[in-house]
């Protein structure tokens, strides 16, 4: 895009967007797309996370692609879209919300497809916060969301598992360099395996052997050595006091509220199902997978209870 304006009103021009898009586009009688759907990753997730809801696309299945038009994209802050990393302006990059996260996304469809209104956006975590976020902020703009493995506001040991990320990096005195350093690389593998016990149920990793286990954890370590500090940095400052509790009774849209009995980050009983009670129209689904937090994996094993769910859009 041209530019994007932040609401501090700093503004990035030559705005890089990252997409992909796959399904069939049906035209309205003024050619604009109008059975378009969202995906919105997880934190710092990029295009290819949609890769979630891959198998049920199939004909008959609940996210057909003969009957939808689906787009990913890399969010605002995320890498391969405008973030520190993309623009190199590291931590110079202007801070962010999830308003304008929404705003970027919102914006991009505009420009690039025509599109003010969208069938549904579906979102995993982060991507939650952003379904939520965009039902309230504009109420009008889609039929329905999709909020999996998410929750209202970030708080309890959520809240502190991001300060601490947050700690971790700023206590770096190189951080403030905006170059990365080896020990902002030690600080940046730290920072990730902060996060590793919040993935898998407790009980899939109490069946695995503390060999097992730590080499999971080494693993998991070095590969996150691929993610940018400052990326890290601003995506987590950006959720820490996600909060939009009060705002849940602005949504309109139909929601579905996808929970995982053995999710370590939102446990339903904390956030899925007083969610549910605080939002109209909404309807919550209960998973039972050892993924835990990561039950996105494995969307296969509700495919019924969501293509119900999406029959009633299918006229829309």
């Amino acid at each position: 895009m041209d530019s994007f304006e932040f609401q501090s009103g700093e503004v990035i021009d030559d705005a890089v967007v990252e997409y992909m898009t796959f399904g069939t586009p049906k035209y309205d009688e003024n050619g604009v797309i109008n059975n378009a759907i969202v995906y919105c990753a997880g934190s710092l997730g990029t295009f290819a996370g949609i890769i979630k809801i891959l198998p049920l696309t199939e004909k008959g299945d609940a996210f057909d692609a003969d009957k939808y038009f689906f787009i990913s994209m890399s969010a605002l802050g995320a890498p391969g879209s405008c973030s520190p990393s993309v623009t190199g302006l590291k931590r110079k990059f202007p801070e962010y919300s999830l308003v304008d996260v929404v705003n970027f996304q919102k914006q991009f469809l505009s420009e690039k497809f025509g599109i003010e209104h969208v069938l549904g956006l579906i979102g995993n975590s982060m991507g939650g916060f952003i379904g939520l976020t965009q039902a309230i902020e504009y109420p009008d703009f889609q039929d329905f969301i999709i909020c999996g493995v998410s929750s209202y506001k970030v708080a309890g040991h959520d809240y502190i598992l991001s300060r601490f990320v947050d700690e971790i990096i700023t206590s770096d005195p190189d951080y403030a360099k905006g170059e990365m350093t080896y020990s902002l690389i030690r600080t940046l593998r730290l920072a990730n395996l902060a996060e590793f016990n919040f993935g898998l149920s407790k009980e899939a990793l109490r069946a695995m052997s503390n060999e097992e286990l730590a080499c999971e954890f080494e693993t998991f370590g070095n590969e996150m050595l691929e993610t940018d500090i400052y990326d890290l940095k601003y995506c987590n400052a950006s959720c820490m006091n996600f909060d939009v509790e009060d705002g849940l009774g602005k949504i309109t849209s139909e929601v579905l509220i996808i929970a995982c009995k053995q999710d370590p980050h939102f446990p339903p009983e904390l956030d899925g199902i007083p969610m549910s009670e605080m939002i109209e129209n909404s309807q919550l689904l209960i998973m039972d997978s050892e993924l835990g937090h990561l039950c996105f994996n494995e969307l296969e094993t509700i495919s019924d209870e969501l293509k119900e769910f999406m029959e009633g859009f299918d006229d829309c």
